[in-house]
């Protein structure tokens, strides 16, 4: 029989109760039955990363009230959530040691932020680690309680070693892929599903750091690498990608199969399917993808591939709250570095732009930026650019529309099927630009037509994956 070995990420939803944790770890059980080799990848509850980051603010400003009161909530509900996924009383016991454990080893460090007024990038880390302790312990003692063999590894017992950027830690590959393998082979070989945090590593001296958020969805693909797997599971509350985000598109359907180019263009323009960084281990080894919804797991969900389905139009997206600036002025076309100082102008602030387009005649330069971050890029461009006969406007009210798609490469008229459909819904373009992998179209509108044009966007091309 050949060996089939699965990473399963399971997200927030999937832990967010212990009825949900017990039903997760369900299909982790029949999966192994099927004769699989599984890893289970978890996420911290729902909602509580962010309130350790709340708690954290907290900290900070001293208030030592509101972390007790918190730290206690938190360790009612991870209570609530073992005894409602663990039947048997003496794992239960056993695991609320741990879990009590784990808390008293929280409440030490926001003691001390509060102690101390300050919290430093370190230490937020290893607070924020705590989440996936915490839900991956209840999560491996319901699959014991379910019959199999499982262990408890945080992402640095499992193997993962990072630089130490802390907030946004890169694994060392190398270093990284050796440990896991050496660690978890042996414990498939020995019919063990190893229970990962996810999110969370360490530096090579061990201090504890994070993968950024979303980070969950790149420790699964990390393993997934190195153990090189059959298949990347990740299990989320909907059925796969869609067209459309349904909030805004109700009509939009799931897509049964997409590209990891397209998907990374879908995860950068504001789809929040996969954590971008997610998709570089995976295409680096060829392995597949899958997301699937925990309430529908016999649907077919979306594979994600090296190879896309046909159809020239996959999804459309919309990045809300952004703004747009234009640097213009004749002299500019005198100035062929200009674009340069441009973006060294936003670079200096912090500042990402989102999008970028230049006339051929080289007399203008417009960018999109986050709403956030509008002011201070103005004041840098400003101050970079005092003295010289140039002009600096921005529109505050717009929000970028992407349409995706593997289809549109090379096949002419594609565009112009979006900005027909799009003026005959009577919406201006303030701004276009296509990317060299032609993936993508992103222009920006006015937001308060972002629904209307994602509509007619979404119904010219019917997104049936057929057109």
């Amino acid at each position: 029989m050949v060996e089939l070995k699965n990473v399963m990420k399971f997200g927030g939803v999937c832990v967010e109760s212990g009825a949900m944790i017990r039903k997760s770890a369900n299909v982790v059980k029949d999966h192994v039955k099927a004769g699989w080799s599984v890893v289970a990848v978890v996420s911290a509850m729902a909602g509580v990363t962010d309130s350790l980051l709340e708690a954290l603010s907290w900290a900070e400003a001293g208030d030592a009230r509101f972390v007790a009161t918190f730290i206690e909530r938190l360790g009612e509900r991870h209570l609530e959530a073992l005894k409602d996924s663990v039947a048997r009383p003496e794992l239960r016991a056993q695991v609320e040691g741990e879990l009590k454990g784990e808390v008293e080893g929280l409440k030490q460090l926001l003691t001390a932020a509060c102690l101390l007024k300050e919290v430093t990038p370190r230490t937020r880390d290893h607070v924020l680690s705590f989440g996936e302790r915490l839900s991956a312990r209840i999560f491996t003692a319901s699959l014991i309680d379910l019959g199999l063999k499982a262990k408890y590894l945080t992402g640095w017992e499992a193997g993962i070693v990072t630089d130490d950027r802390f907030g946004a830690a890169r694994p060392i590959m190398s270093l990284t892929y050796e440990r896991l393998q050496a660690k978890l082979s042996p414990l498939l070989a020995e019919g063990i599903v190893p229970v990962v945090t996810g999110f969370i590593a360490a530096t090579p001296d061990g201090v504890v750091t994070t993968l950024g958020r979303g980070g969950s969805d790149y420790t699964a693909t990390i393993i997934g690498a190195a153990l090189k797997v059959d298949e990347v599971v990740m299990w989320k509350d909907v059925e796969g990608i869609m067209t459309a985000d349904p909030k805004l598109i109700p009509e939009a359907r799931s897509i049964p199969l997409m590209s990891y180019e397209e998907v990374m263009e879908l995860a950068y323009f504001g789809a929040k399917v996969v954590h971008p960084m997610a998709l570089d281990p995976a295409m680096k080894e060829g392995i597949p993808i899958r997301l699937k919804s925990i309430f529908k797991p016999d649907g077919g969900g979306t594979l994600i591939t090296k190879a896309a389905a046909e159809g020239v139009v996959k999804a459309v997206t919309m990045v809300r709250e952004a703004a747009t600036i234009t640097v213009s002025g004749a002299s500019m076309i005198e100035a062929p570095t200009m674009s340069l100082e441009v973006l060294k102008a936003l670079d200096e602030v912090g500042v990402r732009p989102l999008m970028m387009s230049q006339g051929s005649s080289q007399a203008s330069i417009s960018l999109a930026v986050p709403r956030g971050t509008l002011n201070k890029a103005l004041r840098s461009l400003r101050r970079r650019l005092a003295g010289e006969d140039f002009k600096v406007d921005f529109e505050d009210d717009v929000c970028i529309i992407t349409v995706i798609g593997a289809g549109m490469k090379g096949r002419p008229g594609v565009a112009a099927r979006v900005f027909k459909a799009v003026a005959e819904r009577g919406v201006n373009i303030r701004m276009i630009a296509q990317g060299s992998s032609e993936l993508n179209i992103s222009f920006v509108v006015k937001e308060a037509d972002g629904i209307k044009t994602m509509r007619a966007i979404h119904e010219e091309f019917q997104l049936n994956l057929a057109t």
